[in-house]
């Protein structure tokens, strides 16, 4: 009988050393892959150079993206491809971007470490924590309740303390909790939303795409300078999903 006690309890020590051996083969896995995924951004970018005017990414942005965990915002049955540079669904009409455009439109935002960011739709969430990773609040809204509950669950159990969401429309931004140095809209808009342009600090960027909702939109970087004059230039083709919520879409 005693022997068996042991032995039991042996077994239950190798089993958990065996998980922990398991879990740690599993974050060093996921790291590679990671890094792997930070260098074909940075090769991808140079390569559409001339296209896009941005020579060479931020060093931040990549480092933001071999930190962030995405195999934890994509779902379940999508893991195997939460590293390939493709956008994937996750339900309700919505898609995660492709990690590439993610880092552009983070690179074109030029995000400060003490900067206030908003940016709509949470969808997944990982948008928002490669922003928290930059700067230093982030504001995101998500119109998809069922979306908008499940990202905020991941951000906070990741540990992104200063990231806020909330179920709301982002067409009209986070009024209280602006004016923000950076904007970031990640659905198709047929305007920019004025909203947004007033909730835009003196010296903020909007990066932002701009089209039809059932074709191609063209990614927009619009820049509000001291005296509140607005610059607005065109980077590159994209192609999003509709900005859900009221009546515009």
């Amino acid at each position: 009988m005693r022997r068996n006690y042991f032995r039991a309890n042996n077994l239950v020590a190798l089993l958990f050393l065996l998980a922990i051996a398991l879990a740690a083969d599993a974050t060093d896995y996921y790291l590679q892959y990671r890094k792997a995924l930070a260098l074909h951004i940075d090769e991808r970018a140079f390569t559409i150079e001339r296209e896009t005017g941005v020579t060479v990414l931020d060093r931040r942005v990549l480092a933001a993206i071999t930190h962030v965990p995405r195999h934890h915002f994509v779902p379940v049955h999508l893991k195997t491809f939460a590293y390939s540079d493709v956008p994937l669904p996750l339900g309700h009409g919505q898609n995660i971007a492709t990690p590439f455009l993610i880092a552009l439109m983070t690179d074109l935002a030029r995000i400060g470490e003490n900067d206030v960011v908003f940016e709509t739709g949470t969808g997944a969430g990982y948008h928002a924590a490669i922003l928290a990773e930059l700067g230093r609040q982030v504001y995101s809204v998500e119109v998809v309740a069922p979306l908008a509950g499940k990202a905020s669950a991941v951000l906070r159990k990741l540990g992104y303390g200063n990231v806020e969401t909330r179920i709301a429309d982002g067409y009209f931004g986070w009024e209280e909790r602006g004016p923000f140095d950076a904007i970031i809209v990640k659905e198709a808009v047929d305007h920019v939303p004025v909203p947004l342009l007033n909730q835009l600090k003196p010296g903020g960027r909007m990066v932002i795409p701009v089209g039809p909702a059932d074709g191609f939109q063209e990614l927009f970087v619009i820049e509000k300078d001291l005296q509140g004059v607005l610059r607005k230039r065109s980077v590159l083709p994209v192609r999003f999903s509709p900005l859900q919520g009221g009546s515009r879409i």
